[in-house]
């Protein structure tokens, strides 16, 4: 009878970790940044129907990265967890923490407990009611779950992104200047995005209960213009560029 291959723990969690980071990493990344009226998420995305962001319930928003079909069916799931726990008790129940807190439990689980490890990481967010009390839930792939304040980067080159956006953001700045912001800290010292390849969408205080929009190419370019990008294009066009790809023809978002 042959022996079966042993791997130390330590080994076999730290194999699952990198595979997941090294596949996250090659999806496009997404941006998160708080601003006057509530809450922009702005992502690289060629595509119009395979959305990264999406609406959850009435204040919170749910965006992606990394295997498309498998954050979009944590979104679906959320979906149905919000509408029940909505339906059951109050709409005002249902809050970016406590389903923050389920993701993380459930992503932990599979990653501990499961061969392969989710490759996705998740961003739950939600609009306050006034300028202070938004909330961003960054959900990694192991089910750690990291409370921003003020921006938040999921996918490739996270650090690096991070960093531009750090030095850009400003206290209370406008949407126009923060999907400026946004834009540059995604693009980057060598390469430049066309507006048509993001997507883009906010939680918006002044909208009322259901505060989720998702923005059209043609206020992109708007709000870049207004935001003081040179011709409504801050380094903003793309030369061609290939989208990310996973098994199934599904992309990497």
């Amino acid at each position: 009878m042959s022996m079966p291959w042993y791997v130390a723990p330590e080994q076999f969690m730290k194999d699952k970790a990198d595979f997941a980071r090294k596949n996250i990493a090659r999806g496009r990344p997404l941006v998160a940044v708080v601003y006057d009226d509530g809450i922009l998420i702005c992502a690289e995305n060629q595509s119009t129907s395979l959305h990264k962001v999406s609406e959850i319930y009435d204040r919170i928003a749910f965006a992606g990265v990394g295997r498309y079909n498998e954050f979009d069916q944590l979104r679906r799931s959320g979906v149905q967890h919000a509408d029940i726990k909505g339906y059951q008790f109050s709409r005002e129940d249902v809050d970016a923490r406590s389903l923050a807190n389920l993701y993380a439990q459930y992503m932990g689980n599979v990653f501990t407990h499961e061969m392969k490890p989710l490759e996705v990481e998740i961003l739950v967010a939600e609009v306050g009611d006034r300028p202070g009390r938004d909330q961003l839930f960054h959900i990694l792939y192991d089910g750690s779950v990291v409370d921003e304040d003020r921006s938040t980067v999921l996918g490739g080159e996270a650090d690096a992104i991070a960093g531009r956006l750090d030095g850009s953001f400003r206290a209370g700045w406008g949407l126009a200047e923060a999907l400026v912001g946004a834009t540059r800290a995604l693009e980057g010292p060598d390469r430049s995005v066309n507006p048509k390849d993001l997507e883009v969408a906010v939680l918006q205080r002044s909208n009322g209960r259901r505060a989720f929009r998702r923005l059209d190419q043609a206020e992109v370019q708007r709000l870049l213009t207004e935001g003081g990008a040179p011709g409504g294009e801050p380094d903003v066009n793309l030369p061609g560029g290939t989208a990310g790809g996973s098994a199934g023809g599904l992309p990497t978002g």
